[in-house]
């Protein structure tokens, strides 16, 4: 029987995702973005699912896509490339736009694709010995899975050009300093445990109007910007975790957004 490259797991509301090709340091072939696109399918429309962990197998979190199976793919390494892209492209919009959060321990170097994977989370934790590199243009090929929209965000143009350019290594301590990781740990699986809990436990549709706000405000004006936001809170205070919250606060009481 062929061990899956995703491991998927769902306990307690959070929903783990593992890569798991360890001895190709996860590398991100055709069916291991498949799997990729299927969980993100089933994390959105699953209402059991509050939160999404995703985090590598063994010392590397992901050192993007295998290069082997480019070569592999001789003069057809177009379609290789367009299927493998288009299918990753697929899977990070779904969870980019699911109604929940999610979260990505970076259990060790992100490269390439594993590093779009890894800054696409809304809280990125990572241990010492994670390391960062855009990897692209040192074998002459360029950026995919959303890199060059997410980069720039996280880190700002003038970064993300260098960053890009030289794939220059960053440890992990400068890359929360410029906020590719939101911070660093020594305990990855405790500390995203229970930041998991946390999340699956709060207003996850808050949070998921939230993360959609956050996705269209750079293509809006302040003024649209601010009437979606207006919009989005109104909707929010007459629905069930906006009751729950405001009733817990007033009560004195913690809110309990799962209960509902």
């Amino acid at each position: 029987m062929t061990e899956r490259s995703l491991l998927v797991e769902v306990r307690d509301g959070v929903a783990w995702l593992t890569l798991n090709r360890p001895d190709a340091g996860n590398a991100i072939d055709i069916p291991m973005a498949r799997e990729l696109l299927a969980a993100a399918i089933r994390c959105d429309h699953d209402r059991a699912v509050r939160c999404v962990v995703l985090t590598g197998a063994g010392r590397m979190f992901c050192v993007g896509g295998d290069i082997a199976s480019f070569q592999a793919a001789a003069d057809r390494a177009d379609d290789y490339l367009s299927e493998l892209a288009g299918t990753m492209t697929l899977a990070l919009s779904r969870f980019a736009r699911m109604g929940k959060p999610l979260l990505t321990l970076v259990n060790g170097p992100a490269a390439g694709a594993g590093l779009s994977m890894a800054i696409a989370g809304d809280i990125v934790l990572a241990v010492s010995s994670a390391h960062f590199t855009s990897a692209y243009t040192a074998i002459g090929l360029v950026p995919d899975c959303g890199l060059t929209w997410w980069l720039p965000r996280v880190v700002g143009l003038r970064r993300a050009q260098e960053l890009i350019a030289t794939n220059r290594r960053v440890a992990c301590e400068e890359a929360v300093a410029i906020g590719l990781v939101t911070r660093l740990v020594d305990d990855l699986n405790g500390a995203g445990a229970e930041t998991a809990a946390a999340l699956a436990s709060s207003a996850t549709a808050a949070l998921a109007a939230a993360r959609r706000l956050l996705l269209e405000s750079y293509s809006a004006s302040f003024e649209t910007q601010s009437e979606r936001e207006a919009r989005a809170i109104a909707a929010a205070g007459v629905g069930d975790e906006g009751r729950e919250g405001v009733g817990a606060f007033l009560g004195k009481r913690k809110p309990d957004f799962k209960g509902i």
